[in-house]
């Protein structure tokens, strides 16, 4: 059971890699053959056939993932859909929450009142108050009709980024939108007698429940999240601080909590059956604890929102208590495999999400580290066991997602998994109680002593170590290394386990050689961000949009593609002008990676540039040179003059990057002023291989004087999926093309990967080498943002 689960996980996989979903019906014939296989005397017709199973046992799971794939895809909105009135009735599906402009929740669409449109069952969809007069008020449970505009699910991609399509499919939110201010949106009634949305309906009565009782107390997000599932009232600097300690699991309804739950309850109803004759001849006090244990996780679960990870740890106890119910005496092993299955059949695209290997890998380091010794020690020993085998364990899986490790996650863990999973958690889902609200005050007294706890942690010289994305063998080496490391005493040299670490942090991401340079050009939505490096230095060009009062290209982009690519320090920041989407991730950046230098057009005591080390002003004639590599700055003039205009715009820092013959020119948000002035004093330096076009193709800039200058080999767009700006413009696109330039736009073809030297140009399109199956590739015309 134990190898047929990892080849069927192993097929799954593989299917989740595909650009393209295969044709099943010539597949299914060939799995049931090998898996039928009759048994054979011999040793080597054995062998032969414990092979096809294994075969047979990867192809059903590629076949089952894709057919599962396929019924989901099915159920989409069409493309001429995007960005059209419709008007639809349906139900609040979720609990709603909050965004910095309105609500944001799913929807369960019943009926579509216009003519000719398919909208998918279940969407997602928000509010912005500011389009009304009366902010829509809705609540989980309430039927609606609503005025809508949709898009199909459509998300940035870039290398080391969270993949927002998987996400979506894995949820089974087939589109995504808003609702439509001057529509005819009306409450049809209050509730429905569906269960699910009765819980949902308890979820935000207990969101409202705490809110009330604690107030504006700091940490109520925290409790909310570990009650209900509730993240949304957790700030970004508690979040950086879980991450940066390593405890960041132990702040969401995680595998821990709902498997601790379920381990209290079965103990106490273990305890208490054992007590009564009739009960315990009636029915075994066991599998009568077992019972009650998943019952306890499958309500925990449910009142948590009932997302995906928590699934999957309902789905594993559920697979243990089921053993147990049924009296199989199996190994941890079997155990774990059984449970593996069990998910993988439930949501096949678990094998995309890091909490998948990570909460399988730790399960798996426990009983590695646990089961089966022949010596049983001091529980506060093998508390300690454990905790050494989740440190050195999960290094070569937390390198491979992440990138980065916490140096004093254990010291964190140590204190802060008894401290929640044993304290504040079972006090707060006490508190959700009315007798018993003054329970939640205890829980967030505790919950502030871990947070003064982590803080001093925090506060140490070295907490996190971050590096370049690890090679996979040299991932597979770790993962041999940790094994043979945490084996038992008496393994012989156990230390050398601690060579095959080393691989991870030693093999380095290959530089550009010394005349040559490599620039991504990243796919932030409708804003611009480049990164370039050479042999040994590095500058990012812009920092891309805020997306809201938290989150921003730099903390959700840049800082993981640029911590992937192996670049850690920035030797120059340039921000090329005073506009949110070119300077809206600036702040992360300074703080999350070092900068030596930042060059703009910002004044000097603009808020962004608070964090700086040091600044100066970019200006024309300002040029350096890195390992061969020539930086030209051509815009803006030094001495700003009454005829020069004032506008952000037109003081875009505009910067030429060449290697000889091939250059790339960084055009900001130029507009044809600025542009005009290039023609007249820059005619030579204009003519480039690839230009990223002043402001993302609309129409005041890129004049067909402009074009015929540069006249680029390659000409790329940075804009968002069907952006309300409508860029880039049909008529600056054929404008490039007619100049027989080769088009590239970041909404279509994602982040640009280039590769130059004095001889040589080469560009990828990242939704190109990376394409899955689930990504929509089409560009259409309307909008579907406020």
């Amino acid at each position: 059971m134990v190898w047929f689960s990892l080849f069927f996980t192993l097929g799954v996989w593989y299917l989740q890699q595909q650009a393209a979903l295969p044709v099943l019906p010539a597949y299914w014939p060939i799995a049931a053959a090998l898996l039928l296989l009759p048994r054979q005397n011999g040793r080597l017709l054995v062998i032969a056939r414990h092979a096809a199973l294994l075969i047979g046992a990867a192809l059903l799971g590629f076949c089952y993932a894709a057919w599962i794939a396929q019924h989901r895809l099915s159920d989409q909105l069409s493309a001429e859909w995007q960005g059209k009135n419709i008007v639809l009735t349906g139900i609040v599906a979720e609990m709603p929450r909050l965004h910095e402009r309105g609500l944001r929740f799913q929807f369960d669409v019943e009926s579509v009142q216009t003519v000719g449109a398919h909208v998918p069952r279940h969407i997602q969809l928000a509010t912005y108050d500011g389009d009304s007069k009366e902010p829509l008020k809705m609540s989980a449970g309430q039927r609606w009709q609503l005025t809508v505009r949709l898009k199909q699910p459509h998300g940035s991609s870039n290398p080391y980024n969270f993949d927002f399509e998987a996400w979506a499919l894995e949820r089974n939110i087939r589109a995504i939108g808003y609702v439509y201010a001057r529509g005819d949106n009306k409450m049809l009634s209050e509730q429905t007698s569906s269960p699910a949305y009765l819980v949902q309906r308890l979820r935000e009565t207990i969101r409202t429940h705490f809110r009330k009782t604690l107030s504006d107390a700091p940490y109520t997000g925290v409790l909310t999240a570990l009650a209900i599932g509730d993240q949304s009232g957790i700030s970004q600097s508690d979040w950086q601080l879980f991450t940066r300690t390593g405890v960041n699991h132990l702040m969401s309804i995680s595998g821990l909590h709902i498997t601790m739950l379920a381990g209290l309850v079965f103990a106490a109803v273990y305890w208490l059956w054992r007590r009564s004759i009739r009960l315990t001849l009636w029915f075994p006090a066991r599998k009568a604890a077992a019972l009650a244990g998943i019952l306890a996780a499958l309500f925990y679960t449910l009142v948590s929102g009932f997302e995906v990870p928590a699934q999957r740890t309902l789905y594993m106890l559920v697979t243990i208590g089921l053993m147990l119910m049924l009296s199989r005496n199996v190994s941890p092993s079997q155990l774990l495999a059984y449970a593996l299955m069990v998910v993988l059949l439930a949501d096949p695209w678990a094998v995309l999400s890091p909490g998948f290997w990570l909460s399988f890998g730790a399960v798996a380091l426990i009983f590695y580290v646990t089961a089966n010794r022949l010596r049983r020690q001091h529980w506060l020993r093998e508390y300690g066991k454990v905790q050494w085998a989740m440190m050195i364990g999960l290094i070569p899986p937390l390198l491979a997602l992440f990138q980065q490790l916490s140096l004093v996650s254990p010291l964190a863990n140590a204190f802060a998994i008894p401290l929640v999973s044993f304290i504040v958690v079972p006090l707060t889902l006490l508190g959700t109680l009315p007798p018993f609200e003054w329970m939640l005050y205890v829980a967030h007294e505790a919950m502030t002593l871990c947070m003064y706890l982590l803080h001093l942690l925090d506060k140490l010289p070295y907490v996190v170590w971050s590096q370049h994305a690890p090679p996979a063998w040299t991932i597979l080496a770790g993962i041999g290394g940790a094994l043979w490391l945490l084996s038992p005493r008496g393994f012989p040299m156990r230390w050398l386990g601690s060579l095959l670490l080393l691989p991870m942090f030693l093999v380095a991401p290959e530089r550009p050689a010394a005349g040559g340079a490599r620039l991504v050009v990243f796919d932030v939505g409708q804003g611009l961000s480049v990164a370039v490096q050479t042999h040994a230095h590095a500058l990012l060009y812009d920092t891309g949009p805020d997306f809201s009062g938290e989150a921003d290209s730099g903390n959700r982009i840049l800082l993981p593609a640029l911590r992937g690519m192996g670049i850690l320090h920035l030797d120059t920041l340039v921000l090329s002008h005073d506009d949110v989407d070119h300077i809206g991730g600036t702040e992360s950046v300074l703080s999350g990676i070092p900068v030596t230098n930042v060059i703009s057009s910002l004044p000097d005591t603009h808020p962004k540039l608070q964090l700086a080390a040091h600044n100066e002003a970019c200006f024309d004639g300002q040029s350096w040179e890195w390992d061969g590599v020539r930086f030209e700055m051509l815009s803006p003039a030094k001495l700003q003059t009454p005829l020069y205009p004032q506008h952000d715009n037109e003081r875009s820092c505009i910067l030429r990057i060449s290697t000889g013959r091939h250059s790339v020119l960084l055009a900001g948000d130029a507009e044809r002023l600025a542009e005009s002035r290039l023609t007249r004093l820059h005619p030579q330096e204009l003519r480039t291989t690839f230009l990223l076009v002043p402001h993302h193709g609309s129409k005041s800039s890129s004049s067909p004087a402009f074009v015929d200058a540069v006249h680029p080999r390659y000409a790329m767009f940075t804009a968002g999926y069907l952006n309300r700006f409508g860029h880039p413009k049909d008529e600056v696109v054929e404008r490039y093309r007619a100049a027989g330039s080769e088009i590239l736009r970041s909404d279509e073809d994602g982040a640009v990967d280039i590769r130059m030297d004095a001889r040589d140009f080469r560009i990828e399109r990242y939704r190109t080498t990376h394409a899955r199956y689930w990504q929509q590739n089409r560009i259409n015309s309307g909008a579907a943002e406020p």
